[in-house]
């Protein structure tokens, strides 16, 4: 993973991702999704989470070679480029 904040030192020897799924719950989660916190005091709380208006995720394949907005807009605005204008009615 480039770019990663990943440590390798912070993961310990029992964690063991081997069956692990990348981008097994992508898809709902551009749904939303809800956190339920335990608390100390034994109450929960929960939350629920939708991605702000506008935002747009994208399949690991793509992110590979669009690893940021900057990257994603720069194409977009070029495939705009040669697509001709329509006013929409």
């Amino acid at each position: 993973m480039a770019n990663s904040t990943f440590d390798d030192e912070a993961m310990q020897a029992e964690y063991d991702f081997s069956q692990g799924v990348r981008g097994k719950h992508a898809q709902g989660m551009q749904q939303g999704y809800t956190v339920v916190v335990h608390k100390l005091d034994g109450t929960t709380e929960e939350r629920a989470f939708l991605l702000p208006q506008g935002v747009v995720a994208l399949d690991a394949d793509v992110q590979a070679y669009f690893p940021d907005s900057e990257a994603v807009n720069r194409a977009l605005r070029g495939l705009i480029q040669l697509v001709p204008y329509r006013k929409h009615s």
